[in-house]
């Protein structure tokens, strides 16, 4: 209570006092306040939630995978957390699973995609905060009715989700509308128009727009569901000889969202290291070229034009590849300037010293180049032999194979968001050298050991093959483990953070992601 007393006339012997209340500040209260903000109101936090988020429901439905069933972690962990598991319901289990994640990943870029360049802030902080509260409904409910028992409020929760990241994504193609004055660019070191147009923001409008059309192949048959549309995976019907519309579109779908999410990945990168110069001139407009024609390919595979729909579909593919290409030579080439800048006449070691000094910076495009080794490459050598050698082979072994490439490709992404995630918390020193080296060798011990497993008939005979598949099998859980106790111990050094007053959590609360680009 707070006491102000005041007297009415000057000499007066009484005197009036007025009583009131005074809220303290509860600290508890401040405390919480101020985490709440930086989570959910700044970019780093933003993406540092959606990361942990991923990195939780990685590790505990990680325990579910085949090796973990053969140990017997996986019935501990379903008796433990409760889940209600039937073998008939995988299907729907595996692809509600790959939906959460896949929207957390989604919402990862756009926070990037919205820091990174230029807008309104009323379009910024919206799409920001719809997608944030799609893609967590989206995950809590989706992943309760999946394993938890059919609670169908939970899956009209989990499409509730979808439906406001779709709309994220429908304002996110306004914000990034290229044709605003506002947001023309006069640098020429810069690819744009005569009339100043940005072509890597024309890329980037290109990417979310056929991103939110390219959504529709997965709703307009994920509407059918219970009404004479069957929940499968796309890897059990790939040699069915006929296939219906709904089922095409699925197929689409699946494979047009994660090439998306790769280009969308790669002009991310491409804006960190401040992407410019003659090979930015080349690639932007081979970018938008692809993601366009990519996306023609796939929507024409639910057409008559089905037939000729993957020829369609490679003449995409590759002009978005040649431009990640350019990003690659642009940013070896400028790291190797920079590492020698000192040194007159280099020489070929120090060039690779100065090329591989930070790994956060080398990381990304590496992995890019090492995704043509493991996913593109076979990728394209199965299109070229399918019917020669892999469709000779036991229908269980190309379904490997599809299964492993998709997710090797997914685990690409990921890595790559988790080097510009280190170079974004500020890791220096020997932390971010261990850091980043950890993720290159680890995760691409597991992609090789993947690979080899995929492509294993074409070199040893099914009687033959357990020796090796041993060995691949504890390279794929040595690498994929390790790398996801360096993420848990990245997670938990920033749970840590939080609790101090004066932890990086306060530093990052009013960074922008713009303004720590390269120079």
């Amino acid at each position: 209570m707070d006491r102000a007393c005041t007297a009415r006339r000057a000499g007066a012997s009484v005197v009036y006092c007025q009583w009131s209340i005074v809220t303290p500040e509860v600290p508890e209260m401040q405390f919480i306040k101020d985490r709440f903000n930086y989570l959910f109101g700044s970019t780093k936090g933003l993406i540092l939630v959606a990361i942990a988020m991923v990195a939780i429901v990685t590790a505990v439905w990680g325990m579910l995978s085949g090796p973990m069933a053969e140990m017997g972690v996986r019935e501990v962990v379903i008796k433990t957390l409760g889940m209600d598991i039937v073998q008939s319901e995988r299907e729907g289990r595996i692809i509600i699973l790959y939906h959460s994640i896949a929207m957390a990943i989604v919402a990862i870029e756009t926070y990037m995609i919205t820091g990174l360049l230029k807008m309104k802030p009323f379009f910024k902080t919206a799409v920001n905060a719809i997608i944030t509260v799609g893609y967590i409904i989206t995950m809590i409910f989706g992943m309760g009715f999946a394993y938890f028992g059919h609670n169908w409020a939970f899956h009209g929760l989990y499409i509730t989700g979808l439906s406001l990241i779709f709309l994220a994504g429908v304002m996110l193609c306004v914000a990034l509308y290229p044709w605003n004055p506002e947001y023309h660019v006069t640098d020429k070191d810069y690819a744009h128009t005569r009339k100043g147009v940005d072509l890597e923001r024309v890329a980037f409008f290109a990417s979310a727009v056929t991103t939110v059309i390219s959504a529709l192949f997965g709703a307009v048959p994920g509407s059918f569901f219970g009404h004479g549309f069957e929940t499968f995976l796309a890897e059990n019907i790939i040699r069915y000889p006929e296939k219906t519309t709904m089922e095409y579109s699925v197929i689409g779908h699946l494979h047009i969202m994660l090439a998306l999410i790769c280009i969308m990945i790669t002009l991310i990168i491409g804006r960190w290291l401040n992407f410019k110069g003659i090979w930015h001139k080349f690639a932007m407009p081979l970018m938008i070229l692809g993601t366009i024609v990519l996306n023609l390919g796939v929507w024409g595979v639910v057409t008559p034009l089905e037939p000729i729909a993957h020829m369609i579909i490679y003449v995409g593919a590759t002009p978005s590849m040649l431009a990640a290409l350019f990003l690659l030579i642009w940013s070896w080439g400028k790291l190797i300037r920079e590492g020698t800048l000192q040194i007159e006449k280099p020489t070929f070691g120090q060039k690779i010293h100065a090329l591989l000094r930070d790994p956060l910076r080398f990381g990304p495009t590496w992995q890019m180049l090492f995704m043509n080794f493991t996913t593109s490459g076979i990728g394209i050598f199965m299109a070229i032999r399918l019917d020669e050698i892999f469709r000779v082979w036991p229908a269980r072994e190309e379904r490997i194979e599809l299964t492993g490439h998709w997710h090797v490709l997914s685990a690409i992404v990921a890595t790559i968001i988790l080097f510009y995630f280190g170079d974004m918390i500020g890791l220096k020193g020997r932390i971010r050298q261990w850091y980043g080296w950890s993720i290159i060798v680890l995760s691409d011990i597991a992609f090789a050991a993947v690979t080899v497993f995929e492509m294993k008939r074409l070199f040893i005979s099914e009687a033959e093959q357990q020796p090796l598949v041993n060995m691949l099998m504890y390279a794929i859980d040595f690498g994929l483990g390790l790398l996801l106790v360096l993420l848990a111990i990245v997670m938990v050094w920033r749970l840590i953070d939080l609790f101090k007053s004066k932890g990086r959590w306060k530093e990052e609360q009013t960074h922008e992601l713009a303004e720590e680009v390269m120079k």
